[in-house]
């Protein structure tokens, strides 16, 4: 089998055999311009795209390509914000490398033993992936040698400067030759990015792949609020009340995967979880029942889910919410594909309206709340789905012919209605007697009654965060005037309140960062010093504002 818009590119052979055994058949928009800019030159490239567009193809490739596999140091250096994608552009590395055994490729994070990934450096490593961080302190203790690098790779920068690494990857930066190839992926142009544009970059050519804002016209967008505890049964319902489902169930850590994974196949759901613990060989085996259809459901991480392509699947459903709307219509633009409907079902609590809302906004879309199907609901869309199954079975008399006087003497004693309801209660009984016994899910509230759900929770006892209320501490929110493109993020709002005498040990909740603006949780109780003492704050030069919402 053939690549045909791959081979056009200029890609080595080995790596095209690669490609060919992981199923890839076309390049995405920046796969497309970013591999034969890289491929014929030395200039350096800003890349502008949302994350799940195939950026590590677009560097991947190319690279792989053009290093020279006798050389044993390190030749490019990929630096990205956190351990599970480190791992996973590793292993897409490794799976895009198959036939080229004489590179190597080694993954550098924080959390994991310093000794072995030393060891896998002194092995002989062309190829470092790692978190600004770790690839700080080996190179600091002279483990890691960067100054003969030829690329250095800056993957998902906007998100590194969301979480502090701005210093650690100054540093870096400073470390490196002179006379390389810089590429830099990003989904924003923050002004840390047009400096480092400026100061480390030679003439880069940008390329931006439009950000698709708005979600396909193709699909839905709706969601159900339930408590916390009743999670993973809102999940079972919104499965079950849809017998045809075929999706992906997108959950936020590789942990929270394999749980939900687990209590669906033990549910006797046909589903399977992919993540970073997984070997290549088994992500593939996965998909390739995925895509068969011999498994219905896939519950995956956003960075596990990278390079599914599927065009016909009828469901997303978001076990969680992502930590950016971006991630949102990432996620909701796999269904609705190839002139197809589909829908984008999400399951949150009260605390997430506010994100909920941010979504909507990005996506100029308004999201329709539902109610948690009851069990007579399911019940009936089971059952009739049931029949329509029957009815529409293609009946191969030729090779049922020699059973059939057998099956008809053994079912002679029933009547045409006593037959319909035997053969259909064989499949339907498992969903009656499963929600005759559970009682129904109550949501939390109607949108738009914030308050009034608030408290009917508290009254309940139920979504309370126990250690702040022994302390007596209820949190309030407030804006702050910088935001990622002031390259501020949690790191820099910690810095704010320790660096104050005044506010030092006061809890702080939720953190939501835009791109002009954060807005924080934090002690009621501390209000007026927060107002006071933030309020006559500085950021990098910023006057910072402060004030409550």
């Amino acid at each position: 089998m053939s690549n045909t818009q791959f081979d056009s590119m200029g890609l080595s052979p080995e790596i095209l055999h690669g490609l060919n055994d992981l199923g890839f058949e076309s390049p995405t928009p920046i796969q497309s311009q970013a591999i034969p800019f890289i491929l014929s030159g030395e200039n350096d490239l800003i890349g502008l795209a949302q994350t799940g567009t195939g950026k590590t193809a677009a560097f991947g490739l190319p690279i792989l390509s053009k290093i020279d596999p006798s050389q044993k140091n390190v030749q490019a250096i990929v630096l990205c914000p956190t351990r599970e994608l480190c791992m996973q552009i590793t292993k897409d590395i490794g799976a895009f490398s198959k036939y080229l055994p004489h590179i190597k490729a080694a993954a550098i994070y924080g959390g994991s033993s310093m000794y072995l990934q030393v060891r896998k450096l002194q092995e002989g490593a062309q190829i470092v992936v790692g978190t600004p961080g770790r690839v700080k302190d080996l190179i600091s203790r002279g483990k890691l040698k960067i100054n003969e690098i030829k690329w250095l790779i800056l993957d998902e920068a906007d998100d590194m400067l969301d979480k502090g690494f701005k210093e650690d990857l100054d540093e870096i930066l400073e470390t490196t030759p002179e006379e390389k190839q810089t590429l830099l992926f990003s989904a924003t142009m923050s002004p840390w990015i047009s400096k480092v544009a400026q100061k480390q970059m030679k003439n880069p050519r940008e390329i931006r792949v439009a950000a698709q804002n708005q979600g396909a016209d193709t699909v839905e967008h709706k969601f159900v609020t339930v408590h916390a505890r009743d999670r993973y049964a809102a999940l079972r319902r919104l499965l079950d009340v849809n017998p045809d489902v075929y999706g992906i169930v997108f959950c936020r850590t590789r942990r929270e995967t394999k749980d939900i994974a687990a209590k669906l196949i033990a549910d006797n759901y046909s589903a399977q979880a992919i993540h970073g613990d997984i070997s290549q060989d088994e992500r593939s085996e996965a998909m390739a029942r995925f895509r068969d259809k011999h498994i219905q459901i896939l519950v995956a991480t956003d960075v596990a889910a990278r390079g599914i392509d599927v065009n016909d699947l009828t469901h997303v459903i978001n076990f969680d919410l992502p930590d950016s709307p971006e991630l949102y219509v990432h996620r909701s633009g796999r269904t609705g594909r190839a002139g197809k409907t589909g829908v984008s079902l999400t399951v949150i609590n009260m605390k997430e309206r506010g994100k909920l809302r941010r979504i909507e906004s990005l996506m100029r879309q308004k999201f329709e709340e539902i109610h948690v199907p009851t069990g007579k609901e399911i019940c009936e869309a089971q059952l009739m789905n049931l029949v329509h199954t029957v009815k529409t079975t293609e009946v191969d008399l030729e090779k049922l012919a020699p059973y059939l006087p057998a099956i008809y003497e053994e079912l002679s004693g029933l009547s045409v209605e006593e037959l319909v309801q035997h053969f259909v209660s064989v499949e339907f009984n498992r969903f009656l007697s499963h929600y005759s016994r559970v009682s129904d899910i109550s949501t939390q509230r109607s949108y738009g009654d914030e308050r009034g759900g608030r408290e009917r929770g508290r009254e309940r006892g139920r979504g309370r965060d126990f250690s702040r209320e022994k302390k007596n501490i209820k949190l309030k929110r407030y804006k702050l005037n910088v935001g990622k493109k002031d390259g501020f993020g949690p790191k820099g709002l910690f810095g704010l309140v320790n660096g104050n005498q005044n506010l030092r040990g006061i809890e702080i909740g939720g953190i939501q960062v835009d791109a002009d603006f954060t807005v924080f949780e934090a002690d009621s109780r501390y209000h007026d010093k927060i107002i006071r003492s933030m309020g006559n704050g500085k950021y990098q030069s910023k006057r910072v504002k402060v004030e409550a919402v």
